[in-house]
């Protein structure tokens, strides 16, 4: 079914303006526009809106009962399209992310807490996943973007390079490494230490390195878990030394642990944002992601 607008949106003008002429000058066209918009509704509705003499105008009953539905119709419109609009300014919308876990720890909010300031209406989601599911959750359309370990990527997804996240060392204050602001690999060798496991593509980024002929490291890994933040809350607690990437831990956070440098060598994960090729960021996710795209940590 066909709505005619422009005609509605005469007809309401000369009924609040009390004539043609009015009408056209708050629509900004000519009278016969104006009337001609009018007598396109009536033919289209099959009625008479509004009595015509050479003197005056009224409104014929059926006119009386369809303007506060006339009005109503036009208010609707107004606000969905402003709706609209503003949604197109990044100013409304829904935004879903995925990420790897420790980006959410030390790197995100800080960037969250600018784009809620900016957009204090947009609500966010935000989908921590190991490495594996990130990429999965973009191609699955469950978040706009993501943030990843970069690597082979999906022939779907473009990888964009964000920043380098370095492994680190990471102890309670009463630990016999503590007191030390950098170790080699080969210093740490004899020290329990808890490692999380290869859910989350850290492990096998470490193999790589450390397994090599040049170094051939035996690292004790006495304990291995999930999820970085597991490991941190077990070094609060004193069970031993781990190793995580730095992001893993917000500073000031465990007052107790202490974060020391690795080298020899210097090894670091590399974060990139993902996209799906052919798809389209929303104008609040497409915000979100160029506050976040610049940065470097």
């Amino acid at each position: 079914m066909k709505i005619d607008i422009l005609g509605v949106q005469a007809f309401v003008a000369i009924a609040d303006f009390g004539g043609f002429q009015k009408a056209a000058e708050t629509l900004y066209v000519t009278q016969t526009a104006v009337t001609q918009r009018l007598r396109n509704l009536e033919d289209f509705l099959g009625v008479m809106l509004v009595e015509r003499t050479t003197r005056s105008i009224a409104l014929t009953s059926i006119g009386k009962d369809f303007l506060p539905q006339a009005r109503r119709l036009l208010q609707e419109l107004s606000s969905t399209l402003n709706e609209i609009r503003e949604t197109g300014k990044a100013q409304r919308g829904d935004v879903a992310i995925a990420c790897v876990p420790t980006v959410g720890i030390q790197y995100l909010p800080q960037i969250i807490q600018e784009y809620s300031s900016r957009f204090p209406d947009n609500r966010i989601k935000i989908l921590d996943h190991a490495s594996l599911r990130v990429a999965e959750a973009v191609l699955r359309r469950e978040a706009e973007f993501g943030i990843n370990l970069a690597g082979s990527t999906h022939p779907e997804l473009t990888s964009v390079p964000l920043l380098d996240d370095h492994f680190v060392l990471i102890c309670r204050d009463d630990h016999p490494l503590a007191k030390r602001r950098s170790l080699t690999w080969s210093q740490i060798q004899s020290y329990p230490l808890i490692f999380s496991g290869d859910v989350n593509g850290n492990r096998a980024l470490l193999d790589s390195y450390l397994g090599s002929k040049s170094m051939d490291l035996d690292l004790h890994f006495q304990y291995e878990v999930q999820r970085s933040s597991t490991a941190v809350g077990l070094v609060a607690s004193g069970i031993a030394a781990a190793i995580v990437p730095n992001l893993a831990i917000q500073k000031g956070s465990y007052p107790r642990v202490r974060i020391i440098r690795l080298k020899e060598p210097v090894i670091s994960r590399q974060l990139a944002l993902i996209t799906r090729k052919s798809g389209y960021l929303s104008p609040a996710a497409q915000a979100l992601y160029d506050m976040i795209k610049p940065l470097k940590f």
